[in-house]
């Protein structure tokens, strides 16, 4: 990949400039891997394109669920280890979202059992600053520090849920728990959102804690090379294997399973309302079909047109809309796929379809979790405006 100078090098990775393009950077990952601040270090032939790989395909689910991060592009083998990202202001803080009690957790609070499941999620800060062992830091004093503002710590906190659980329903997927997850943000320094908050920096195997099966004893992650009480090459080449293992798993997580939403109506007079839920669904993303198919004019054609629709779609969901509970009943009894009422607001329907589809489809889930994100922000910012607007004097006539 062509690049310009240097910009920044960190433990792992090297920043160049890329040229043309000042709102940008190449990442280019190396072969090092580090422990204990640095302590520990050594060369993994290799690691470097494994690395890039795995956080390219992290970054391009993200993307794909609507999360805003810098990637861009590249991070294959054909890119030499190397990505294009959109130029940030890096934030001194790695946030830490923990799904079970592990690491720094237990020792911090040691009346809960290590592997304890934590719900909710628990959000932790921390500042970076090898030189004091990245000391845990409080909102309060993050922003005393002017680290970031109020509101911006309510959005990293917000981002690092979600891509917790977003990356936890791809792993679980593959009978891997994720313990926990350490992420970075940015502010955009150019363009239209310049300013805006994205997840940034990388998020690769040195990032979370990987369970198979629930076990510690079969991790996937950094901590076996922390482990390591004899660092020699055969060590050295089992964790370079947990990290192909990994990147292939990887590879396969932003990749949306095809599937359909078919929207039978009962009659030419519904046709307006299949639009307006046809809308709903093409915002979360959601191909669709649709008939009109009438439970009592043409019920052979309903049976007709089910069995083909089921035949060409191994994901279906069919959504009947109809003035009465005939075509639903019908399309219920005899179908294999679910089939949801067209009745009620359009949204609400195309989040159930978005939820059922989610259950194998970590794209989907992960829409489904940005959309319920922004309803409840939204929620928030109408209150919070709300208690803004000047009291009721005392007395005064509402209405």
């Amino acid at each position: 990949m062509n690049k310009g100078s240097e910009v920044a090098r960190g433990k792992t990775k090297i920043l160049y400039e890329n040229p043309g393009q000042p709102d940008q950077l190449v990442v280019a990952q190396t072969d090092q891997i580090s422990a204990g601040d640095g302590a520990r270090r050594h060369v993994i032939a290799g690691k470097g394109r494994l690395a890039a790989q795995t956080t390219a395909r992290v970054f391009r689910l993200l993307n794909l669920c609507g999360l805003p991060t810098h990637y861009l592009s590249g991070g294959e083998d054909d890119d030499d280890n190397e990505m294009v990202v959109r130029r940030c202001q890096m934030i001194p803080l790695e946030v830490v979202t923990r799904g079970v009690a592990a690491g720094s957790f237990v020792k911090r609070n040691p009346s809960v059992a290590r592997g304890t499941l934590l719900a909710p999620r628990v959000i932790e800060f921390f500042l970076k600053d090898d030189a004091q062992h990245d000391p845990m830091i409080t909102p309060d004093q993050i922003v005393a520090q002017t680290i970031a503002a109020p509101h911006e710590i309510g959005v990293m906190t917000e981002l690092a849920r979600l891509t917790f659980d977003i990356l936890s329903h791809a792993w679980r997927k593959r009978d891997v728990l994720l313990v926990d997850l350490k992420i970075e943000f940015g502010r955009l320094t150019s363009g239209d959102n310049e300013g805006q908050l994205v997840i940034a920096d990388v998020v690769d195997n040195d990032s979370w804690r990987l369970w198979p099966q629930g076990r510690e004893e079969l991790m996937l992650d950094k901590q076996i090379y922390r482990n390591l009480q004899n660092v020699d090459d055969a060590a050295l080449e089992n964790v370079k294997r947990s990290y192909e293992r990994v990147a292939d798993y990887v590879g396969t997580f932003p990749v949306m399973r095809p599937g359909m939403v078919a929207i039978v109506a009962d009659s030419a007079a519904l046709i307006e309302r299949t639009g307006e839920i046809i809308q709903a669904l093409g915002q979360v993303g959601l191909p669709t079909l649709r008939h009109v198919a009438s439970a009592s004019a043409t019920p052979a054609y309903v049976l007709q047109l089910l069995a083909q629709l089921e035949a060409s779609f191994a994901r279906l969901i069919v959504v009947a809309v109809g003035n009465d509970g005939l075509l639903l009943s019908m399309l219920d009894s005899v179908s294999s796929a679910p089939v949801l009422d067209g009745k009620g607001e359009a949204g609400r329907l195309a989040m159930q379809c978005a939820k059922l589809f989610g259950l194998e489809d970590t794209v989907l889930f992960g829409r489904t979790l940005l959309m319920q994100a922004n309803a409840r922000s939204a929620v928030m910012h109408a209150d919070a405006s709300l208690q803004q607007q000047a009291p009721i004097p005392a007395g005064a006539a509402i209405g």
